[in-house]
């Protein structure tokens, strides 16, 4: 669907993967200029931070860099190939082991908490999750490996970057490409003692975010091992209701532009219109995106912890009402038949968008077994692949040229609205 000049084996293209990442657009205002970057952020407030950890590549010499987005740049923090300081904070991770460049990928509390308070946890799923979408396309269409790591020891890949945890912290880490040469022994690791712009002249304290993510932080390679590979089975019922077969879109019928085009185009929509969208685009966007995820908790690949479930207002060949996505049959199942327009506007925190849209995507799980098996780290896990789909949506929805955006959403309400098919899991995405 999205595709790419794939690079000669010898090559690693970092600048590439880059470009998924960087600023697209500008908007200015009395007090200054607001910049947006490639990959959706709830209020465009950019709370994710990105690190390279490499050793020796063609046009980068090792060490551990930051990620600068406004001018397209690289900062280097440590010199020299710190990449067995991953491989030994993730238990020997066969992808981190592996990989000549590692992404870490950290969040700022403030930045995003100033806005959304507490609920600023759950952004950071779903702001990284957004931005790994971008890059595991660009990633994909490159032709290099890429695996999205989340079972790591956090004080050590926190102490790696010397960053201040009261305010910023790891989030998940991600292997590009692979080498078959393990990475040598690093150096000691010293404190960087960088200074850093303040975000604001005052902030104010929402203990409930650190609480969550200390909750939810491994402390030793036996828990991380203990964690890895516990992805919960899922048991989804047989649907019973009227059934609609996904029909996608051939290879003849696939958009042809690259996914920098695709990438560069996106945008989080302000106004739709009531005109529809076809089956055939809302298959496409729906098998595209859920056709799996390399992570280190979703194994086999192409297990998942999020269940879609759609409000459906316009979309020709498919009646309006609710449904859920039967993503292992490749079916729509009808939940409740009728025009929901109203219902989607107040789901969607009394906003036009979700009422004016084609079709609104929910992702609802259930937390009992995701923490049964994953523990507190599974709270993560479940939100950033959230956000990693949510973002897929995007890109699917933006290569055929349609409109797309993320919302927030009253969390009892979703659940109730799609039960009882939806009783007891908890509203994730939107």
């Amino acid at each position: 669907m999205i595709r790419a000049a794939r690079p000669s084996s010898s090559q690693f293209p970092p600048q590439e993967v880059a470009r998924s990442l960087c600023i697209t657009g500008r908007r200015k205002h009395p007090g200054g200029e607001i910049y947006f970057r490639a990959a959706a952020c709830t209020g465009a407030l950019y709370e994710v931070e990105l690190y390279l950890v490499c050793g020796d590549l063609a046009d980068l010499q090792a060490g551990v860099y930051h990620f600068a987005s406004n001018d397209f740049g690289l900062r280097r923090l440590r010199d020299g190939d710190y990449r067995r300081v991953l491989i030994e904070a993730t238990a020997s991770e066969p992808a981190i082991a592996h990989a000549p460049l590692v992404i870490v990928c950290t969040c700022t509390y403030w930045r995003n908490a100033w806005k959304y308070q507490a609920r600023t946890y759950r952004h950071f799923g779903w702001d990284t999750g957004t931005l790994l979408a971008n890059l595991l396309a660009v990633a994909a269409a490159l032709g290099l490996p890429a695996r999205v790591v989340c079972g790591f020891v956090d004080a050590g890949v926190n102490r790696l970057l010397d960053i201040d945890t009261e305010h910023e912290v790891a989030f998940c880490l991600v292997a590009l490409g692979k080498v078959s040469a393990l990475a040598p022994p690093s150096a000691a690791i010293r404190t960087l003692g960088l200074e850093t712009v303040p975000l604001s002249r005052s902030e104010v304290d929402y203990p409930l975010m650190r609480e969550m993510h200390v909750a939810s932080s491994l402390y030793s390679t036996d828990e991380v091992m203990t964690w890895r590979g516990h992805t919960p089975t899922a048991d989804f019922p047989r649907p019973t209701g009227p059934v609609v077969q996904l029909q996608p879109l051939t290879e003849a019928e696939m958009p042809r532009d690259t996914i920098e085009q695709v990438v560069l185009r996106r945008g989080s929509s302000r106004k739709f219109a009531h005109a529809p969208i076809s089956l055939g685009q809302l298959s496409t966007m729906l098998d595209r995106a859920t056709r799996g995820v390399s992570t280190d908790f979703l194994d086999p690949l192409g297990s998942q912890l999020n269940e879609l479930y759609l409000i459906v207002h316009a979309v020709d060949g498919l009646n309006s009402g609710a449904y859920v996505f039967h993503r292992d049959r490749g079916l729509l199942e009808c939940l409740k038949p009728g025009d929901f327009r109203a219902q989607a506007g107040y789901l969607g925190l009394e906003q036009e968008l979700p009422a004016d849209a084609a079709v609104d995507v929910f992702f609802l799980a259930d937390l009992r077994p995701i923490l049964r098996h994953l523990g507190n780290r599974g709270y993560r896990a479940v939100q950033l692949e959230a956000g990693i789909l949510g973002g897929k949506l995007y890109l699917a929805a933006y290569a055929q040229r349609l409109g797309a955006t993320g919302l927030t959403f009253y969390d009892d309400d979703v659940t109730l609205f799609f039960s009882p098919h939806a009783k007891g899991k908890s509203a994730i995405f939107l």
